[in-house]
């Protein structure tokens, strides 16, 4: 079946054709109606919290603890939420963890203009960046797939227009995906600089497995006009 359905609501329905569970979000414009849409899912749960800080560690909690999970905010809302950012790029999940920004080139509705893709590279994080509405369900599916494949949060980036325009989307149904059991882990979870050393190794190891994905993955194409 196909719908015809903004960028927003296209994640929404990818998040929830990908198992999740629970969804936690910051509202501003261009991101407020993702989670609005997930929230009208009976199957996963989904708030708002106060901040985009607390809704990064909210889902922190709720992914290392096995469960799939979607955090989303706009663009600067991403600068609140640096600080934890950086530490769970370190400690990487055990649920699926899909971290949404929705950057706003031209300011409509913002008080600066980022490019969030440059977090994705100071983190050390992978990043996926959908061009339509086909794109950012499909990689939203993706997107968890890489995350607890890799042991990474995955930064998805849309822009104004693709989490606002609509296209058609073919739908898929929902994959049920069980809470990962949370098994107690020191030297992962607690990042004292001990054990952020060690750490530190397997991200860069991570990125290098990243990079080699990169190279061949069918999504990462050059078209040519």
């Amino acid at each position: 079946m196909k719908e015809l359905l903004t960028g927003n609501e296209a994640i929404a329905r990818g998040a929830y054709e990908a198992g999740l569970h629970f969804a936690s979000a910051y509202p501003g414009t261009p991101s407020t109606e993702i989670i609005e849409n997930i929230a009208g899912y009976d199957e996963v749960k989904a708030q708002w919290s106060p901040n985009e800080k607390v809704a990064l560690e909210v889902a922190m909690g709720s992914a290392i603890g096995g469960a799939r999970t979607l955090v989303a905010m706009k663009h600067v809302g991403l600068n609140v939420a640096a600080d934890p950012l950086f530490t769970i790029s370190y400690t990487g999940i055990n649920g699926g963890l899909v971290i949404v920004t929705a950057d706003d080139p031209g300011m409509h509705s913002s008080q600066d203009e980022q490019d969030n893709r440059y977090y994705a590279r100071f983190a050390k994080l992978p990043m996926l960046e959908p061009s339509d509405s086909q794109e950012a369900k499909d990689f939203t599916v993706l997107a968890f797939e890489l995350s607890e494949k890799f042991n990474t949060p995955v930064i998805l980036r849309l822009t104004t227009r693709t989490a606002h325009g609509r296209s058609m989307v073919n739908l898929g149904d929902r994959r049920e995906c069980g809470v990962k059991e949370y098994t107690r882990d020191i030297e992962k979870y607690i990042v004292l600089p001990a054990h952020a050393r060690k750490l530190h190794v397997k991200v860069e190891q991570r990125m290098d497995e990243l990079e080699d994905l990169a190279n061949t993955i069918e999504i990462n194409e050059i078209q040519w006009r």
